[in-house]
């Protein structure tokens, strides 16, 4: 495919030592939305998830659970696996860090450190959190009233004193600093290149890079009495699954540098800090882009295994489908920032914007289509300014929609086409075609087809959110399933006339609660 369009999108890989909550289905809805789009937009896309298996907090869940850590971390992985099933996403590989592709390639990555001067041998003392995977400095730390530290998210803190690698982080700031100058697009949103820019111009210290106190990881190639740090582990999955060390073959030929990380904003440090440093370090280029993405809360509370509030995605799709839910995790709030979930919002989308503007738009335009014009897409006569500026609506979505895609802006994107959706419920109420029926068919035969044109845009345009519901409504415009790519987006596509349709159904159905339905 000489000359084609590549996309390389990865989430983070999730840590197994416990089961998948929203947190996790949001992050990997993101990434195959994105990949969803860019495939309908011509792109050769790769798009990985997996799980990361190593290290003491793992290897501590699997003796609390009474297993050796390889079947801990099988189990604990197939319900990773099992969640993209549920929410239909389009992952092209799953990589698990336990694989020997995997192992691999780490000692390789850290062979070419150690031979280019990066890793020396010395003694760790410090902070470390088991919970968070990471160092920290004392200044980072907060001093409870019992004088126990505690790290910037809380977890507990141990002194730790070992012997350790070190990979020499503090030579890599200057060059941070200039990478990032450079790449003013490299993290995003805005507010999180700030945040990582401030924190490399503090100074940055040689981090450790290895531990001696457990076994459950990848041992340093030459001294095997040492596992290697799990972030250096984990951070090197993104370039194993393009079959890193092989360089020059291949899918790392084609895919790397990846396009987009997108992380939580809890693991940014990790991806935008050391990730790149490795790299650079060892003579490979960084990715084009991290994101971070806010946190979810529950009905205002934070979301903690404590007070019990832990959404369970797989729960909300056997409650609300999941067309809806996938709709709602990337409206409810520009993709970046915190948002909330709530039943009461949930609803409200479900039925307001899911419901009422966009099902019942093509449930009534589709059953007069049906009523009126023999269920076939209606002639149409010569278009009015009013029909123009409602087709050239329907038609720059895909403009548009590129725009907001490419800053990862899919709650921008949204309300974009729904700024569409809006439009066509007002030519239906200004045109009336339920009048003109009587007045002048041959007009309403043309408003119908205007309508009819609109739905197919809406269409396409929302299958990367909501592919099923999607296909149900170009089942109905009788659209086949080789004409759903966006090279049939605008004029040259437009529904023929005469075409017979299916008879209409409903797409979206209202949301009742049987809750509330008892009362």
């Amino acid at each position: 495919m000489a000359g084609a369009k590549r996309y390389y999108v990865t989430t983070p890989i999730y840590y197994v030592n416990d089961v998948p909550h929203i947190g996790h289905a949001y992050t990997t809805l993101a990434c195959d939305v994105l990949a969803r789009f860019m495939r309908l937009d011509g792109y050769d896309v790769k798009f990985l998830t997996g799980t990361d298996e190593h290290g003491q907090k793992v290897e501590k869940s699997a003796n609390d659970k009474g297993v050796d850590p390889q079947t801990f971390t099988d189990q604990v992985s197939q319900r990773f696996r099992d969640l993209l099933g549920t929410m239909n996403f389009t992952n092209d590989d799953f990589i698990r860090t336990t694989e020997e592709r995997h192992r691999l390639s780490v000692q390789e990555l850290w062979k070419r450190l150690k031979e280019r001067g990066e890793i020396y041998l010395d003694k760790y003392a410090g902070w470390y959190s088991v919970r968070d995977e990471a160092f920290y400095a004392e200044s980072e730390l907060t001093k409870g009233k019992d004088g126990v530290f505690t790290a910037p998210t809380g977890a507990p803190v141990e002194w730790v004193e070992e012997a350790s690698y070190f990979f020499k982080l503090s030579a890599w700031g200057d060059r941070l600093l200039k990478f990032y100058d450079e790449n003013p697009d490299f993290i995003l949103p805005k507010t999180r290149r700030n945040e990582v820019t401030k924190f490399v111009e503090g100074g940055l210290l040689d981090l450790s890079v290895s531990r001696t106190t457990f076994k459950w990881g990848i041992p340093v190639p030459g001294d095997e009495d040492h596992i290697m740090y799990v972030w250096l582990d984990a951070l090197t999955n993104y370039i194993t699954a393009v079959g890193f060390p092989d360089e020059n073959h291949g899918e790392f030929q084609t895919y790397w540098p990846a396009d987009l990380h997108m992380v939580g904003k809890d693991i940014l440090r990790f991806h935008a800090v050391y990730w790149p440093a490795f790299l650079m370090a060892a003579g490979i280029e960084p990715p084009k882009r991290v994101f971070a993405h806010g946190w979810w809360t529950n009905e205002g509370q934070k979301i903690s295994k404590s007070t019990g509030n832990v959404i369970d995605p797989i729960e909300l799709v056997d409650r609300y489908g999941l067309d809806p839910v996938r709709y709602f995790l990337m409206r409810e709030v520009p993709f970046g920032n915190d948002g909330d979930f709530s039943h009461a919002a949930m609803v409200s989308r479900m039925n307001g914007e899911l419901a009422n503007d966009l099902g019942n738009l093509a449930q009534r335009v589709l059953s007069m289509v049906n009523k009126n014009c023999g269920g076939a897409v209606p002639q149409h006569g010569e278009f009015t300014e009013d029909d123009l500026q409602m087709l050239g609506a329907a038609r720059t979505t895909l403009d548009q929609a590129r725009e907001r895609m490419d800053v990862q802006a899919f709650n921008g994107a949204l309300e974009d086409i729904w700024v569409v959706v809006r439009a066509c419920n007002g030519y239906v109420d200004r045109q009336a075609p339920w009048k003109l029926k009587k007045e002048d068919p041959p007009r309403m035969e043309t408003v119908l087809y205007v309508l009819a044109e609109c739905i197919r845009h809406l269409g396409l345009i929302l299958q990367p959110f909501m592919p099923q519901s999607m296909a149900k409504m170009l089942d109905l415009l009788a659209i086949s399933p080789e004409h759903r790519s966006f090279d049939f987006m605008g004029e040259g596509h437009a529904l023929v006339p005469g075409t017979q349709l299916p008879p209409p159904a409903g797409v979206f159905p209202r949301f009742v609660d049987p809750e509330e339905e008892g009362k």
